[in-house]
């Protein structure tokens, strides 16, 4: 794995880009990672496709949250983008109130993956990754994976995250 720091520079005061970006919907995903160095998961909407050859995703998560040794040193995660029921567990994750992060996996709905991360039954998609590259950028570290397995369905409604607030993106087809 690389490392490369990135320095910010002068440019929109982080309030006015905060807010900015709360106005661009994004899927909400549960990311998680399990392994030598510890369980755990973090509800984001900062992931991103890369490439698909080799598919990659990008993720990123705050340097506050205590969780990129976990990441970086298990080596692997799962990104689980979640339906639009799973909000409950968007709000374990998104560490709003004391919740544990044992308790976190408490729904029986968590299972290993392939690469021993957490996938969640019923997410409408599971991408099972490799890390093979994490960079600090300002208060974020951002780690690639190369994507390994995937487990999609479709049909379902999704769940997005515009304006602070939850919201249900119905699936194809739905009158929504």
């Amino acid at each position: 794995m690389t490392a490369t720091r990135v320095r910010p520079g002068a440019g929109v005061e982080p309030a006015k880009f905060r807010d900015a970006m709360s106005r661009a919907a994004a899927a909400v995903h549960i990311v998680t990672t399990d392994g030598a160095f510890g369980k755990c998961g973090f509800t984001a909407t900062a992931v991103c496709s890369v490439t698909d050859d080799p598919p990659t995703v990008l993720i990123c998560l705050n340097q506050a949250s205590g969780m990129h040794a976990a990441f970086e040193g298990n080596g692997v995660f799962c990104v689980n983008t979640l339906n639009a029921g799973q909000q409950d567990l968007a709000e374990r994750f998104g560490g709003r109130g004391p919740v544990a992060m044992e308790d976190r996996f408490a729904d029986p709905r968590w299972q290993p993956g392939s690469l021993g991360a957490p996938v969640l039954d019923g997410a409408i998609a599971r991408l099972e990754c490799e890390v093979f590259m994490v960079n600090e950028v300002g208060t974020h570290w951002v780690i690639f994976g190369r994507v390994v397995a995937v487990q999609s369905q479709g049909g379902e409604a999704a769940l997005a995250y515009f304006d602070r607030e939850y919201r249900r993106l119905p699936a194809a087809g739905e009158n929504g």
